[in-house]
């Protein structure tokens, strides 16, 4: 008889550039516990599952071993869900396609699962935040760059190959303006949004306006979005039209994603949504004033209510108890 179902926790495993976050979550999306591990100190992907593995021993005896364990899910940079892979990600030591859900489940005797990190934090959302309950809604990540997570009928947007649902590289500039992006193309709506997007804003905005500003007192190079946030904060006009600029291009581009999967709501999360109302507010009405009347009134915009130090590895435990 299997009692699989009845045992109580999984693994979530937040795997960054540069660290890697390994939790054990309960059903009701508490962290039990939680180990860190460097992913880049490992350029073998075998000695990275055993640091890892190793790692998660004294976790797991907390809990009551791996037999309390029901499953583990990876978020992971370019982590392909139908394969359970990571393929050709910029910024891991690992080269090529990496089958990393297999090399975890063989190490640990759980199954496994991979997906990339913004449809992580989508399922988190779904699994133990405002989108409990909700069978239609886009998670749009706002961080170094824009992830999005689609999920329809209940079911994450994976598309033939794995990659579907990538919004953050939707047009929005299609002229010779347009920004150059990293992934090869230029004016993608990223490089608008992002936290990184919103730092060339404010070097583009300084260098073609004259007022006094605190962001002037900076380096151009090394302004960050928080630099804008709390120069917002003290009523600097350049940042609130820096993020005025940011709110209007993301809700205009939200106002065109509802067409394709009229979501219940679209749910923002990462360290741009802080900003709160700065943001928010050139957002909503940007996207009021653009939606097809037919979906007017319909979709709610909503932050996140995951704490965001915890929300990858709460994402990533989800696809634990699939």
């Amino acid at each position: 008889m299997d009692n699989s179902n009845e045992k109580p926790y999984v693994i979530g495993l937040d795997m960054g550039g540069t660290n890697s976050v390994f939790g054990i979550v309960d059903q009701r999306g508490t962290i039990k516990a939680q180990v860190v591990i460097s992913t880049k100190a490992y350029p073998d992907i075998n000695d990275y599952v055993k640091a890892g593995v190793e790692a998660l021993q004294p976790a797991l005896d907390l809990v009551g071993g791996i037999s309390q364990i029901r499953g583990m899910g990876i978020g992971a940079p370019n982590g392909n869900f139908y394969n359970g892979t990571i393929e050709y990600a910029a910024n891991l030591a690992w080269e090529g396609i990496v089958p990393i859900a297999q090399l975890f489940q063989d190490a640990l005797g759980v199954p496994t699962r991979v997906t990339n990190d913004a449809n992580a934090a989508a399922m988190g959302e779904m699994t133990y935040g405002v989108a409990r309950g909700m069978k239609n809604f886009i998670m749009i990540t706002l961080g170094t760059g824009v992830g999005s997570g689609i999920v329809v009928d209940g079911n994450i947007v994976y598309g033939s190959d794995g990659f579907a649902g990538e919004l953050g590289h939707f047009v929005i500039d299609h002229t010779e303006n347009g920004r150059p992006c990293g992934c090869g193309r230029s004016g993608c709506l990223e490089t608008y949004c992002s936290a990184t997007g919103v730092a060339r804003t404010a070097r583009e905005i300084l260098s073609k306006r004259t007022e006094d500003s605190p962001l002037r007192q900076l380096d151009p190079d090394k302004i960050t979005s928080y630099d804008v946030f709390k120069a917002a904060e003290q009523g600097d006009p350049i940042a609130l039209d820096i993020f005025d600029f940011t709110g209007k291009v993301l809700g205009t581009a939200c106002a065109d994603f509802v067409t394709f999967n009229s979501p219940e709501a679209i749910i923002f999360f990462g360290g741009l949504t802080k900003a709160g109302d700065y943001l928010m507010k050139p957002l909503r009405e940007a996207f009021e004033k653009n939606t097809l009347n037919i979906f007017q009134g319909k979709a709610k915009l909503l932050i996140s209510s995951l704490n965001g130090s915890e929300a990858a590895v709460l994402g990533a435990s989800a696809l634990g108890w699939e």
